[in-house]
Protein backbone atom coordinates (compact mmCIF):
# COMPACT_ATOMS: atom_id res chain seq x y z
CA UNK A 1 0.00 0.00 0.00
CA UNK A 2 1.46 3.30 -1.10
CA UNK A 3 1.14 6.42 1.09
CA UNK A 4 0.21 9.80 -0.19
CA UNK A 5 3.12 12.28 -0.37
CA UNK A 6 1.07 14.69 1.77
CA UNK A 7 0.99 12.24 4.66
CA UNK A 8 2.26 14.06 7.81
CA UNK A 9 5.71 12.89 8.79
CA UNK A 10 7.52 13.19 12.09
CA UNK A 11 10.41 15.60 12.39
CA UNK A 12 13.02 13.45 14.14
CA UNK A 13 16.06 15.50 15.08
CA UNK A 14 15.21 18.36 12.75
CA UNK A 15 14.84 20.96 15.52
CA UNK A 16 12.56 23.75 14.38
CA UNK A 17 11.84 22.33 10.93
CA UNK A 18 8.61 20.69 9.95
CA UNK A 19 8.64 18.22 7.10
CA UNK A 20 5.59 18.52 4.93
CA UNK A 21 5.72 16.05 2.10
CA UNK A 22 9.11 16.48 0.55
CA UNK A 23 9.68 20.20 1.26
CA UNK A 24 11.13 21.43 4.54
CA UNK A 25 9.42 24.55 5.93
CA UNK A 26 10.95 26.78 8.62
CA UNK A 27 8.76 27.74 11.62
CA UNK A 28 8.59 31.33 12.80
CA UNK A 29 10.24 31.94 16.19
CA UNK A 30 7.82 32.62 19.06
CA UNK A 31 7.04 36.23 19.89
CA UNK A 32 8.03 35.78 23.54
CA UNK A 33 11.53 34.91 24.79
CA UNK A 34 12.18 31.33 25.85
CA UNK A 35 14.38 30.56 28.85
CA UNK A 36 16.88 27.88 28.10
CA UNK A 37 17.54 26.80 31.70
CA UNK A 38 15.16 26.98 34.65
CA UNK A 39 16.18 29.32 37.42
CA UNK A 40 17.56 27.55 40.47
CA UNK A 41 14.97 27.30 43.25
CA UNK A 42 17.55 27.05 46.03
CA UNK A 43 20.02 29.80 46.70
CA UNK A 44 20.95 28.74 50.21
CA UNK A 45 22.92 25.60 51.01
CA UNK A 46 24.19 23.85 54.12
CA UNK A 47 24.27 25.83 57.35
CA UNK A 48 22.84 28.97 55.72
CA UNK A 49 19.71 27.04 54.68
CA UNK A 50 19.33 25.52 58.14
CA UNK A 51 19.70 28.95 59.76
CA UNK A 52 17.09 30.47 57.43
CA UNK A 53 14.64 27.65 58.22
CA UNK A 54 15.20 27.95 61.98
CA UNK A 55 14.78 31.73 61.81
CA UNK A 56 11.34 31.32 60.20
CA UNK A 57 10.27 28.61 62.67
CA UNK A 58 11.30 30.80 65.63
CA UNK A 59 8.87 33.48 64.40
CA UNK A 60 5.82 31.16 64.60
CA UNK A 61 3.80 32.36 67.62
CA UNK A 62 2.52 30.10 70.38
CA UNK A 63 -0.81 28.49 69.46
CA UNK A 64 -0.23 28.74 65.70
CA UNK A 65 1.20 26.31 63.13
CA UNK A 66 2.82 26.50 59.71
CA UNK A 67 3.26 23.87 57.02
CA UNK A 68 6.62 22.55 55.84
CA UNK A 69 6.06 24.15 52.42
CA UNK A 70 5.09 27.46 53.96
CA UNK A 71 8.27 27.54 56.04
CA UNK A 72 10.37 26.65 52.98
CA UNK A 73 8.83 29.48 50.95
CA UNK A 74 9.27 32.00 53.76
CA UNK A 75 12.92 30.93 54.12
CA UNK A 76 13.51 31.72 50.45
CA UNK A 77 13.51 28.12 49.24
CA UNK A 78 10.19 27.40 47.54
CA UNK A 79 9.35 23.75 46.83
CA UNK A 80 11.83 22.47 49.44
CA UNK A 81 9.40 21.22 52.10
CA UNK A 82 11.37 17.99 52.59
CA UNK A 83 14.48 19.99 53.39
CA UNK A 84 12.54 21.75 56.17
CA UNK A 85 11.54 18.37 57.56
CA UNK A 86 15.10 17.10 57.52
CA UNK A 87 16.49 20.20 59.21
CA UNK A 88 13.85 20.05 61.94
CA UNK A 89 14.34 16.31 62.43
CA UNK A 90 18.07 16.78 63.01
CA UNK A 91 17.71 19.54 65.62
CA UNK A 92 19.20 19.03 69.05
CA UNK A 93 16.51 18.00 71.59
CA UNK A 94 17.47 20.91 73.87
CA UNK A 95 17.01 23.55 71.14
CA UNK A 96 14.88 26.66 71.56
CA UNK A 97 13.41 26.29 68.04
CA UNK A 98 9.67 25.47 68.32
CA UNK A 99 9.86 22.59 65.79
CA UNK A 100 6.53 21.18 66.95
CA UNK A 101 4.64 24.09 65.33
CA UNK A 102 5.37 22.81 61.80
CA UNK A 103 2.90 20.27 60.37
CA UNK A 104 2.23 18.75 56.96
CA UNK A 105 -0.04 20.28 54.31
CA UNK A 106 -3.02 18.17 55.42
CA UNK A 107 -2.87 19.61 58.92
CA UNK A 108 -1.55 16.40 60.41
CA UNK A 109 1.41 15.55 62.56
CA UNK A 110 3.63 13.41 60.32
CA UNK A 111 3.84 10.00 61.99
CA UNK A 112 6.97 7.98 61.27
CA UNK A 113 8.96 5.20 62.92
CA UNK A 114 12.16 7.19 62.37
CA UNK A 115 10.94 9.97 64.68
CA UNK A 116 11.37 7.79 67.80
CA UNK A 117 8.24 9.08 69.52
CA UNK A 118 8.72 12.68 68.38
CA UNK A 119 5.38 12.60 66.60
CA UNK A 120 3.50 11.83 69.84
CA UNK A 121 5.48 14.52 71.63
CA UNK A 122 4.66 17.00 68.86
CA UNK A 123 0.93 16.37 69.19
CA UNK A 124 1.09 16.74 73.00
CA UNK A 125 3.00 20.01 72.75
CA UNK A 126 0.48 21.39 70.24
CA UNK A 127 -2.45 20.34 72.43
CA UNK A 128 -0.75 22.04 75.40
CA UNK A 129 -0.67 25.26 73.34
CA UNK A 130 -4.44 25.01 72.78
CA UNK A 131 -4.59 23.47 69.30
CA UNK A 132 -7.40 20.94 68.97
CA UNK A 133 -7.31 17.81 66.81
CA UNK A 134 -10.35 16.12 65.26
CA UNK A 135 -11.14 12.40 65.11
CA UNK A 136 -8.85 11.93 62.09
CA UNK A 137 -5.83 13.37 63.97
CA UNK A 138 -5.98 16.59 61.96
CA UNK A 139 -6.02 20.17 63.11
CA UNK A 140 -7.97 22.93 61.39
CA UNK A 141 -5.42 24.70 59.20
CA UNK A 142 -7.87 27.44 58.25
CA UNK A 143 -8.19 28.35 61.89
CA UNK A 144 -4.66 27.66 63.19
CA UNK A 145 -2.38 28.47 60.26
CA UNK A 146 0.08 31.26 60.90
CA UNK A 147 0.03 33.83 58.10
CA UNK A 148 2.87 36.29 58.22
Amino acid sequence: MKRSPKWPRASFGLGSRVVDGSAAVRRKPPAFPIRKKPLPAVTLKGDAAAEAICAVVRRIPRGWVATYGQVATMAGMPRRARLVGRVLQRLDPTTNVPWHRVVNAKGEVSFSLSRNGGDILQRRLLEKEGIKFDGRNRLDLERNRWLD
